[in-house]
């Protein structure tokens, strides 16, 4: 039998105190000395110990001058001075490492590169495999078959295959690629404007550094010249970054053996510096192993474990953190002590599904200091799975903290495990903070709000993904199958990491006053309100949507039928391609849009706008509307009955819209059409049960009434507190008649500018809307303004501000950010130029719905079992009420709704009653 190889982690210690510096919050003890970096390594180190390396040094650079000064002055020229507050770690970091029993070696005249590749060459003479813990790429050049890099933060571990795969060459010829591509950060100097792919390409088709400097007359271009111009420095260049492997070194590679840990001084340091859980670990209350009756202790290893030098390019649980299983009572009990004594309580759910209304708890993690995180599992049922603590035992010991408002709580999208842990019976209160919103406050065109998105961003962390412990696909499992190992890993870093960004996004907030308000007033508040009306859900008819749905059927079958005589030969209304075929290639009829490949575009727009050339694009339009409506909502409707409660539970989002408007998901209530017979047939089958009727309240012309607000135009506000029909006036003002003689094409007229102006619509697209020339719709728009100058005037002043400050504003402070402002593509700047206007009246009006529903939940609270809310639909709210409690509920809504914003004009809500949505709207 072959003897296992013995293993030596090398730690890059200058380097991970530097990354987790930044990747860390700015954490500080009582004393205010700042803590955070030192916080990552410590714990890092501490996970290294848990893999028992038969050997193991941390690394770090000595003071001085080193070898690589002389040969180039201006090396590391450009390094920026340390910070203070990360100067002020290094003394305490080399105390906890030697208390730790680390070997520390710091060498003068060379870096801490130069000692670790000895070191690691060392090793691999003596068939000792090596793993190095680093998040220097230059490390690269050094790896083996038994060497390989793990970086810690990143959660990567790089082989010879990855060295490849990240830059395209081998290992060894990563010190070739380097020089050509030089070092910023250390002021090598490169070829100028060779990136990665060029180095890369030059070194497969020429195959070294060597006969690049060779063969660089071969080179063209303006990137040829460049090479050339480089030459003379390029074998500097190479030296520079070539990393030492022959230091004369006074210890050996086999002789880094880890000492016995200085409990008594790490405990001093560990109270100093209020790292409890290390401090905890190491009074004997946490074990690294697990068994049905010891709790298991997940560190993500900074060693990377074997998994690091099996020769697989593979990511590794590697991370600045120390998660634990929870397996028994005893640990459970720790765990509920630190949750009740914590100022702060981050928690997640693990579930059967992302249907926050059919999803069964598999597990839940706890985390209340950063780098520190707990998961109990529950229902984990693979074979072989370990004893876990019964789940109703354990839900019914967290729950009298769940349901403390008074504790304050954290999640990454509370709403989804408030919902879930609403079907185990419990109501969450007291959430405080939930970081997809912080992210979305901030800046909601900035990028996604997920959390493996915002760790990315914020922490420069690349997180486990789902599809990482589940796999993806038909071949995904059920979390409750992944083992306890991977699924601590996963779940209890999600704890750790939203406790992460909080510390990361919250200050941000705090520091703009406006955006706190928003985050604190409106979005945190309305969480508890749309998890109540995604649990309520609403009572549908399915009997009805059937036959809907069959005809529906029948008439798109009759649709087809005429398309296709119009046509004179049969075509699939379904397919673009033929679309393409017929409508322009057969018909010649123009092309207004093309998709992104340059074909003819058939999609909703392009085909409203040939739609009066032929008959044919409105048939297709018809079609497609009645073929959405029946896939939506007739079929669909009838499938997502949940049958548990006999309902529809929609998902609304308010992390999505830009503006802060709401959206909805499964089903989307948005998308239902009004103003069709059909889309009214949809809304009568959302009803009433027994002895409730619908209420539907809806703010009237809600962003012409924000409009009057921000432009204070004199004419807006007079007919807006005069209660006129602000269509019927504008077209009085506009075609200069007696409002008494105002008629209706004048009304549609009006109310197309009314609207149009709002979103930023040109004389052309007027012109299009209502059918007449250019010419006169450019008339029309001039009449509009000259009766209302004050509308052009806060159009001229959002646009000259957007420009300044690059963004807008709603009333409340809510902002958005327009990237393409300044762009010196005039259609991207008009688009940006138009959203402008129309964001801060959106953005108003979601607040102020928001605000409303924020109102009317709380006093409803007090009205149990008189009404409930179901629905909010743009700028509509859909009640459930008791039959004898309408005249009072209507009367409650409307006073709320109507006093969420104090404007200059006043809200007026319009209000219908009925056994379904379509008879109360």
């Amino acid at each position: 039998m072959q003897t296992p190889r013995k293993r030596l982690v090398l730690i890059d210690g200058s380097s991970y105190l530097f990354r987790a510096f930044h990747a860390l919050p700015p954490l500080s003890n009582a004393a205010g000395e700042p803590t955070g970096a030192l916080f990552g390594v410590v714990n890092m180190l501490r996970a290294t110990l848990k893999e028992k390396p038969d050997y193991a040094a941390f690394v770090s650079d000595a003071s001085g001058p080193t070898f690589r000064d002389e040969l180039y002055a201006e090396y590391k020229a450009n390094r920026a001075p340390t910070p203070e507050d990360l100067k002020a770690q290094v003394d305490p970091m080399l105390a906890i490492v030697a208390a730790l029993g680390f070997p520390i070696l710091r060498v003068g005249g060379v870096e801490a590169d130069d000692v670790i590749g000895t070191l690691a060459r060392q090793a691999e003479a003596h068939d000792v495999d090596v793993v190095i813990s680093t998040g220097d790429k230059d490390f690269a050049q050094l790896v083996s078959p038994h060497i390989s890099l793990v970086n810690t933060m990143t959660r990567t571990t790089m082989d010879r295959d990855g060295v490849i795969e990240k830059f395209g060459v081998p290992p060894e010829r990563i010190v070739d690629f380097l020089a050509l591509t030089g070092d910023t950060v250390d002021n090598v100097p490169g070829v100028h404007k060779c990136g990665p792919k060029t180095a890369a390409k030059w070194i497969a088709e020429y195959g070294s550094l060597d006969e690049v400097i060779r063969r660089a007359d071969e080179v063209g271009g303006k990137i040829g010249e460049n090479l050339r111009q480089a030459l003379a420095h390029l074998p500097l260049s190479r030296r520079l970054v070539t990393i030492k492997t022959d230091v004369d070194l006074d210890v050996g590679a086999t002789d880094l053996a880890l000492r016995e840990p200085d409990v008594e001084t790490l405990a001093a340091l560990y109270r100093r510096y209020e790292f409890n859980a290390a401090l905890k670990d190491l009074e004997g209350k946490s074990t690294s192993q697990a068994s049905a009756q010891e709790p298991q202790v997940e560190e993500r290893s900074a060693a990377g474990g074997a998994a690091a030098a099996t020769g697989s390019a593979v990511k590794t649980p590697a991370v600045a953190g120390v998660y634990e299983t929870v397996l028994d009572r005893e640990r459970l009990a720790h765990w509920l002590r630190q949750l009740e004594s914590a100022d702060l309580i981050c928690f997640d759910t693990e579930t059967t599904s992302i249907d926050s209304m059919r999803a069964e708890i598999v597990g839940v993690s706890f985390s209340v200091e950063p780098g520190s995180a707990a998961y109990i599992p529950l229902t984990h049922d693979y074979p072989g799975a370990p004893q876990q603590l019964d789940r109703n035992e354990v839900l019914g010991a967290l729950r009298p903290l769940l349901e403390d408002k008074g504790r304050a709580k954290l999640a990454q999208h509370a709403k989804y495990d408030v919902n879930v842990l609403s079907t185990a019976g419990i109501k969450v209160a007291g959430i405080a903070h939930d970081t997809m919103l912080e992210s979305y406050v901030l800046n909601s065109t900035a990028s996604r709000h997920d959390m493996d998105t915002l760790a990315r961003r914020h922490l420069d962390y690349q997180t486990i993904h789902f599809e990482d412990v589940a796999g993806k696909g038909a071949k995904q499992i059920l979390f409750s199958q992944v083992d306890l190992e991977t699924a601590t890993r996963y779940a209890a870093e999600d704890a750790d990491i939203t406790l992460r960004l909080h510390h990361a996004l919250w200050p941000q907030l705090e520091a703009e006053p406006k955006l706190a308000s928003v985050y604190r007033d409106i979005e945190i508040p309305l969480i508890p309100v749309l998890a109540r009306m995604e649990q309520t859900g609403v009572l549908v008819d399915v009997g009805a949507l059937r036959i809907q749905g069959r005809e529906l059927a029948h008439r798109m079958q009759e649709l087809t039928t005429q398309a296709h005589q119009v046509a004179g030969r049969n075509f699939s209304l379904d397919s673009p391609k033929q679309l393409q075929a017929l409508l322009f290639d057969e018909l010649k009829l123009p092309v207004v849009m093309k998709t992104p490949k340059g074909q003819p575009s058939t999609n909703e727009e392009a085909l409203e706008a040939i739609a009066d050339a032929h008959e044919l694009p409105r048939l297709i339009l018809e079609y497609r509307g009645l073929a959405k409506l029946r896939s939506t909502y007739t079929e669909k409707l009838a499938e997502i009955v949940n049958p548990r409660t006999g309902r529809v539970h929609t998902s609304y989002h308010q992390a999505t819209a830009a503006t802060g408007r709401l959206s909805s998901s499964d089903p989307n209530l948005q998308n239902i059409p009004v103003r069709t017979e059909e889309g009214r047939r949809i809304r009568q089958a959302f009803i009433a049960p027994p002895g409730y009727r619908i209420l539907a309240a809806d703010y009237s012309q809600i962003e012409l009434r924000i409009m009057a607000h921000l432009s204070g135009d004199a004419g807006l506000l007079a007919a807006f507190h005069g209660d006129q029909d602000i269509h019927r006036s504008t077209a009085a003002e506009v075609f200069s008649v007696p409002l008494a003689d105002v008629d209706a094409h004048q009304r549609r007229a009006a109310k197309a500018i009314n609207f149009g102006l709002m979103y930023g619509m040109s004389a052309f697209g007027l012109a299009r809307q209502l059918g007449i020339g250019r010419g006169e719709a450019q008339d029309y728009i001039a009449r509009y303004f000259n009766r209302y100058p004050g509308v052009r005037e806060f159009m001229d002043r959002v646009r000259e501000k957007a420009h300044q400050d690059g963004y807008v504003e709603t009333v409340f402070g809510r902002r958005l950010y327009l990237d393409s402002i300044g762009s010196r593509n005039q259609a991207q700047r008009a688009g940006a130029e138009r959203a402008a206007i129309n964001a801060p009246m959106q953005g108003t009006a979601a607040d102020i719905i928001k605000r409303a529903m924020i109102a009317v939940d709380h006093w409803l609270s007090d009205r149990a079992g008189e009404a409930r809310m179901l629905m909010q639909v743009h700028d509509e709210l859909v009640f459930e009420v008791r039959q004898d409690c309408v005249e009072a509920i209507r009367d409650g809504v409307r006073e709320r709704m109507a006093g969420a914003a104090a404007l200059d004009v006043p809200l007026v809500v319009d209000i219908g009653v009925g056994a379904n949505w379509d008879e109360a709207h």
